[in-house]
C-alpha cells in the first residue's frame, strides 16, 4: 500500500509539472466519460418513469384483462381488433371464478371538453369506473372524498379530478364541490387525486373519473372494458391470472383449440416489451460513445511512451541504484492510471451535470445511480491499466547503461 502511494505521489508531481500535456491527454476520457455517464443516467431516469408510469396505471400487485394483450406484429393487430368486447358479464365470471380473486374493477376511457367557470379544456382524458376503484391501491386522493356505493349505483354525476386537471380547471380557488362539465354533462366534484407527475413532459394528471353509469350516459354502453383484477395476495397473482384466463374462455365457450380472443397482462408485461425495444437501442448507444474510451487509451499510451523518452536517463539512473525491473513498470502504471482515473472523475463529475442540465431543460429524466459512479471511474482505470502497460513493459526493459548514455 505504502508503495502505491509513494508512486501516485510521484505521478500526481508529474501530472501537475506538466498541467497543460496532461489535461490534453486526459481530454479524450473526460469526454468519453461525460457521454457515458450522461447517457446512462438519461436511460436509468426514462426506465424509472417508464416503470412508475406503467405500475401506476396497472398496480405491481393486480393484472388487467381487456380486449387484447400487446401486439407485436400487423397480423397480431388485426386479429385483435376481431375480438369481442370486454363486458361486465366478463368481470362477474372472473370476480365468482376463484378464491384467489379479491375484486375486480371495469373502466372505459373516453375524452371530451372540461369546463369551469374559469377555464376550459378541449380534450380531457375521462375514466369511467366501478366502485372498487377506490380498493385499487393506485388510487389515493389529495383532498376530498371518494365516490360512494350509492354514487356509483345511482349513476350519479359526480367527478374526482387528477391533480393537473383541477389545478387547469379552478386555479387557485378550491375545485370541492364546484361543478364542471364534462362532454356536456355537469358534474360535481367530490376529490383531487394525488399528484402522480410527468413522463417525458406528458402530464399523468389531466383526467377525471366518473362513475361507468355515468360515463355510459355520455358515451354510449357499446365501449369495451378494461378490467383490473386484485388478487387475494400479491403471490396469487400468477395463479389468479390462470384462473381468469380459464372463467374468460368458458364464459366466452371457446373450444381447448382455439386461441384466447382477450388480452391477461400484469405491469411485467409492458416492461419486458419496453426493455426488448429499448435494450438493443441502448447497448448500441453506449458502445458507439464508448469507442470514445479507446480514443482516449490511444492518447494515453502514446504520451506516456513519450514521457518513457524524455525519461530514459532518469529510469537509467534509477535502474543503476537498484530500481527492480517490477519497480520502474509499477511507477510508469500508476501514473497511467493516475491519469486516466483523474479523467474518469471529472468526466464523471461532469457527465452527471449533462445529465441533469438535459433533465431540466427537457422532457428526458434522469436519474443518479451509485453503479454508474464506480462504472465511470473503474472503466477509465482499467484503460489506464490496459494502454499503459506497453510503454511500462518498454521503460522496465531498458537497459540501464544504454539508457544513461543517451542525451
Amino acid at each position: 500500500m505504502q508503495q502505491f502511494l509513494e508512486a501516485a505521489g510521484i505521478a500526481l508531481s508529474a501530472i501537475w509539472s506538466s498541467k497543460l500535456r496532461s489535461f490534453l491527454t486526459m481530454l479524450g476520457n473526460i469526454v468519453a466519460v461525460t457521454s457515458i455517464i450522461a447517457v446512462v443516467s438519461l436511460i436509468q431516469g426514462m426506465n424509472a418513469s417508464v416503470e412508475g408510469a406503467i405500475t401506476s396505471q396497472i398496480g405491481a400487485d393486480t393484472f388487467a384483462v381487456g380486449r387484447a394483450g400487446p401486439t407485436r406484429t400487423e397480423e397480431e393487430q388485426l386479429r385483435a381488433q376481431s375480438n369481442p368486447r370486454v363486458t361486465l358479464e366478463d368481470a362477474e365470471a372472473i370476480r365468482d371464478a376463484s378464491e384467489r380473486i379479491q375484486y375486480v374493477m371495469a373502466q372505459a376511457n373516453g375524452s371530451g371538453e372540461a369546463k369551469s367557470r374559469r377555464e376550459t379544456l378541449e380534450s380531457l382524458s375521462i375514466q369511467g369506473v366501478t366502485k372498487e376503484y377506490g380498493l385499487l391501491p393506485t388510487t389515493l386522493l389529495e383532498s376530498g372524498r371518494m365516490i360512494t356505493a350509492t354514487e356509483f349505483a345511482t349513476k350519479r354525476s359526480v367527478v374526482i379530478l387528477g391533480w393537473d386537471a383541477a389545478d387547469r380547471l379552478f386555479g387557485a380557488v378550491d375545485p370541492l364541490e364546484k361543478f364542471v362539465t364534462l362532454a356536456g354533462g355537469r358534474f360535481r366534484v367530490v376529490g383531487i387525486h394525488k399528484k402522480k407527475g410527468a413522463i417525458f413532459g406528458q402530464s399523468q394528471d389531466e383526467f377525471a373519473v366518473i362513475p361507468l353509469g355515468a360515463f355510459q350516459r355520455l358515451f354510449g354502453s357499446r365501449q369495451s372494458l378494461r378490467l383490473t383484477v386484485m388478487p387475494t395476495d400479491s403471490t396469487m397473482v400468477r395463479p389468479a391470472m390462470d384462473d381468469a384466463t380459464v372463467a374468460l374462455r368458458v364464459e366466452r365457450r371457446l373450444r381447448p383449440s382455439e386461441p384466447d380472443n382477450f388480452g391477461v397482462v400484469t405491469s411485467d408485461t409492458f416492461l419486458d416489451l419496453y426493455n426488448q425495444v429499448t435494450s438493443g437501442i441502448f447497448a448500441i448507444l453506449i458502445g458507439v460513445v464508448g469507442l470514445s474510451l479507446v480514443v482516449g487509451g490511444i492518447v494515453i499510451m502514446n504520451i506516456m511512451l513519450m514521457v518513457v523518452s524524455e525519461r530514459t536517463r532518469e529510469i537509467g539512473l534509477r535502474k543503476s541504484l537498484g530500481a527492480r525491473r517490477r519497480d520502474v513498470l509499477w511507477q510508469i502504471l500508476t501514473e497511467s492510471i493516475t491519469l486516466s482515473t483523474c479523467g474518469g472523475m471529472v468526466g464523471t463529475a461532469l457527465g452527471f451535470l449533462v445529465a441533469f442540465a438535459i433533465s431540466r431543460f427537457t422532457p428526458l429524466p434522469a436519474a443518479v445511480e451509485p453503479w454508474s459512479v464506480v462504472l465511470g471511474i473503474s472503466v477509465t482505470a482499467v484503460v489506464g491499466l490496459f494502454f499503459g502497460l506497453y510503454p511500462a513493459m518498454r521503460a522496465a526493459s531498458l537497459d540501464p547503461i544504454e539508457a544513461l548514455r543517451r542525451e
